[in-house]
Order: C-alpha cells, then sequence, then structure tokens
C-alpha cells in the first residue's frame, strides 16, 4: 500500500531540516561527516559537493583540504562501497560492520588470491610499503605487490586493498593530484577509546538515526549491513537517545535533539542531488516524491541525479566541470513555475561557487 502523500512530505522535511540541507548550515564538512556518521563517497568529486550542500559555504578547494588533512577519511566502510567517515570513529565502525562485510569481499579475493597465505602476504607487504607516513596510489601498490609475486594490476589489487581497509590496515590518506593514496589507519588516525559491542551497536543506532533521520529499521540495516536482529538490538541498546514515530504502522526512530523541520531557513534554492546522496540512497521505502511526469531515467544513466524543490522531485541534473566554467544540464517537469526555476538557476549558481567558476545553465 503506497504512503499517504502527506505523510512522505512531513518525513522527507524532517530528514532535509536535520541534515541541514533546509536548516542552519553547519561550518565546515567534517561536521557534515560527523553528523551523517557515515557519507558514501563512491564518486569523490560528487560526494564533496554532498558535503558543501549542508555547509555555509564550502568549495571545492577547502573541502578537500579538509579531507586532505585527515579531518574525515575516505575508505570502503559500513558496505562494499566507498564512504568518509569522521577520522575518530574509524576504528570501532570497521570492528562492528566489517565481519558482515568482509565474507563477501572475500569471494571476489578468492578468485585472484585462492591461498590464504598469499592474501596474509599481501597485506604485509602493503603495511611495509605504506609504513613510515607513506601513503601510496593504488598504482604504485599494485608494482608493490607485483614484484611480491602477486597479482599487480586490474581489479585483483582493488579487492586486495578493500579487505586491507576492512581490517582496519589502511585508509584514505592525502589526494595526490587526482590520485587516492592509502595509508597506515595506526599513522593516519589518532588512537580512540575501545567499545564493546553493546557499546558500538548504541552508538550506531544513536548517530545513524540522528543523522539520517525519521528511518526505518530496514534503513539501518541496509545502510550498515547489519542483520535485523542486530539492528534490533542497536535501537534498544541506544534507548532515551532516539524517539519513536509510526509511518503507516512501520516505526521510524529519529533523534530527538535533531533539528526539526519547522527550523528550516534556506527555502531560496533548489537541491542538486548528486547520485550517491545519503539524502537520496538511504531511504528504500520512504523517499521523495516526484512531481507529476517529473522525468525519470531508465536504469542509472550516468551521473543524473535528482532535482529536488521543497521536498518534491522535479527533474534531473547533471555537471560538467570545465577549465573556465561549470555547465549544468536539467530535465525538468513541464510546467514548473517562474518560483521554481529561478530557485533552480540559484542552485546551479551556487554549485558554481563551490567549484569557483561561472556556472551555466542548460535545460534540455
Amino acid at each position: 500500500m503506497p504512503h499517504e502523500p502527506h505523510v512522505v512530505s512531513a518525513i522527507v522535511r524532517r530528514r532535509l531540516a536535520v541534515q541541514r540541507l533546509t536548516s542552519a548550515p553547519l561550518d565546515s564538512a567534517a561536521d557534515v561527516v560527523r553528523l551523517l556518521l557515515g557519507v558514501q563517497s563512491q564518486e569523490r568529486d560528487h560526494a564533496l559537493w554532498s558535503l558543501a550542500m549542508r555547509t555555509r559555504g564550502a568549495t571545492f578547494a577547502s573541502v578537500r583540504d579538509e579531507l586532505d588533512s585527515g579531518a574525515f577519511v575516505r575508505t570502503h566502510i559500513l558496505r562494499q562501497t566507498w564512504h568518509f567517515v569522521p577520522a575518530q570513529d574509524l576504528r570501532w565502525l570497521q570492528r562492528l560492520t566489517s565481519p558482515r562485510v568482509e565474507p563477501k569481499e572475500l569471494a571476489y579475493v578468492r578468485k585472484y588470491v585462492p591461498a590464504e597465505r598469499d592474501l596474509d602476504r599481501a597485506l604485509h607487504l602493503l603495511g611495509e610499503a605504506v609504513a613510515g607516513d607513506n601513503p601510496l596510489t593504488r598504482k604504485e601498490i599494485g608494482q608493490v605487490f607485483g614484484s611480491g609475486g602477486l597479482p599487480g594490476s586490474g581489479p585483483a589489487v582493488g579487492h586486495l586493498l578493500l579487505v586491507a581497509e576492512l581490517r582496519n590496515l589502511v585508509c584514505g590518506g592525502p589526494i595526490r593530484g587526482k590520485e587516492h593514496t592509502y595509508g597506515l589507519v595506526d599513522e593516519l588516525v589518532p588512537p580512540a577509546p575501545e567499545r564493546t559491542r553493546d557499546e558500538a551497536l548504541a552508538e550506531l543506532a544513536t548517530r545513524f538515526f540522528t543523522g539520517h533521520g525519521p528511518a526505518a529499521l530496514k534503513d539501518l540495516t541496509r545502510w550498515a549491513t547489519l542483520t535485523v536482529a542486530d539492528a534490533k538490538r542497536a535501537v534498544a541498546a541506544a534507548g532515551d537517545a532516539l524517539e519513536q514515530l509510526d509511518v503507516d504502522g512501520t516505526p521510524h526512530w529519529f533523534g530527538p535533539a535533531a533539528v526539526a523541520p519547522e527550523a528550516a531557513t534556506r527555502r531560496e534554492d533548489a537541491l542538486l542531488f548528486p547520485v550517491y546522496d545519503e539524502a537520496v540512497l538511504t531511504y528504500p521505502t520512504v523517499g521523495f516524491t516526484p512531481v507529476d511526469r517529473a522525468p525519470v531515467l531508465p536504469g542509472l544513466e550516468q551521473w543524473w541525479g535528482w532535482l529536488v524543490v521543497d521536498a518534491a522531485r522535479v527533474g534531473l541534473w547533471k555537471r560538467t566541470v570545465h577549465r573556465d566554467r561549470v555547465t549544468v544540464e536539467t530535465r525538468l517537469a513541464p510546467r514548473l513555475g517562474r518560483g521554481h526555476l529561478a530557485r533552480i538557476d540559484a542552485a546551479v549558481a551556487r554549485l558554481g561557487a563551490f567549484h569557483s567558476l561561472p556556472a551555466v545553465h542548460l535545460t534540455a
């Protein structure tokens, strides 16, 4: 049974405020990552825009500087994909969630490195190569593996690195040019107190629902690769840190201290969501409702994201960064009013400011 439109709108508006997309922006990209705990960053430069959308005037250069400084790190965590995660939360979050992620990844690794001893040797070689504050690119690490008689190119290198990340051996280091680097967790990430499993589950549930709520148990299990039993245990362990509301009989949780939807203070701009934005992918059942005849692309045509105004999906957008400008193409629902179009133009201009370039808006 479909959810009532007014219920969906209320839920989505609350989420937008909680994630600081319509309420008071946060001061830094690191603040955003702390709020959300994990931010999918499969496409790094698009994810930098996701962070900037929730901040007070951050630019591509300033967000990248924060990443390079180690204020937050980029690594494979929560699922078999990249995420930004606060440096201080990396160890406990990886220890809690990787036991369910790693077996899925090992199924790929065994295609290239069947023997456990060879996997152990790869991790040893990797640790030695990047030790001494010596972050390396994937290509450079491949050369290390190849010199050691292991696969040194192609998917094998990526899968070996992913296991090393899940085991808290390496994580993302400073970007070199446009290349991602890998360094030792023990050198890049400050020590943090140990947590018991129940403490970690309570922290996970509290942080997820405070930064993403209202959200359902199904949203948490997908986001953190948890079993339903562990997700329920996490919510129970969070206790009074969370409050519950029902959406057509399905419990949703949120942090009572989070920003309320009535605190919306940024209504002038549309929202240009990248494909993998946390506000888009986190909620498989209750998400943005399209306005009448909003365009939808078959499948996931690369890099076309959702364009949202007033909590409704009104179109699609795609950006191309040139040396002297940013071009933003949009495909919009028919008969949008002048107010909508002006807010979309304002969002396009904000994206240009993020890249410190003029923006050109092209409509299909």
